[in-house]
């Protein structure tokens, strides 16, 4: 895999959810994008119990691009511990219940249409919170390069010519941080679990 920055589409005046990924798809295809398959990155956060001391919070979450790999990411209000395993981890948590309890109501997930133009693989992802709709994320990954500081202007570029002026003109936080690191499969998980803590905190949803 390549370098991937994800980002937020802004809510459109009049339009629902799937009236912008149609709108987008039309961008994408106008540019020569072949649309292949569907993508879902799901995402579910396990709090501690009360008796195991300070509250820690594990989220799991899953990547269709890499079905074989369960990513989970320990938050222990000190410090951040990203784990990348098999599908067993998922059994391991359903038995942990006495550890780990999941929190009602907010399992979130983002799910579209996946397009290859070129180099770069972009997939228009429908953000839905417990299957309420929240939002519009757009992921963009450069498979030629693997080290962010090195493409991030070319990607720029490229989000700018279909998503005009909503595209930052500096990476993320978190991207920023990692611009001369190796790029890996946990950073896109790290990217998705922001946004996604970004949604469940916004007060309202879009129109769905």
């Amino acid at each position: 895999m390549g370098v991937t920055v994800l980002q937020q589409f802004p809510p459109m005046e009049n339009r629902t959810g799937p009236q912008i990924i149609e709108f987008l798809t039309k961008r994408i295809v106008a540019l020569g994008a072949l649309q292949s398959g569907q993508f879902l990155v799901d995402c579910e956060t396990y709090t501690s119990v009360p008796q195991l001391g300070p509250q820690r919070t594990v989220h799991v979450l899953h990547n269709s691009e890499q079905p074989a790999s369960v990513f989970s990411i320990l938050e222990t209000g000190t410090k951040t511990i990203p784990l990348v395993a098999d599908g067993l981890f998922d059994l391991i948590m359903m038995k942990m219940t006495g550890m780990y309890t999941p929190k009602k109501l907010i399992k979130i997930e983002a799910k579209g249409p996946r397009f290859e133009i070129g180099d770069f693989c972009v997939k228009l992802g429908t953000v839905n919170v417990s299957s309420n709709y929240k939002g519009i994320l757009v992921e963009v990954e450069y498979r030629p390069c693997v080290v962010p500081s090195n493409c991030w202007e070319l990607m720029r570029e490229f989000l700018q010519g279909f998503l005009g002026s909503s595209v930052p003109s500096t990476p993320s936080p978190y991207l920023q941080s990692r611009m001369n690191e190796i790029y890996q499969p946990i950073d896109t998980i790290q990217q998705y679990l922001d946004h996604f803590t970004q949604y469940r905190k916004a007060p309202g949803a879009a129109r769905p």
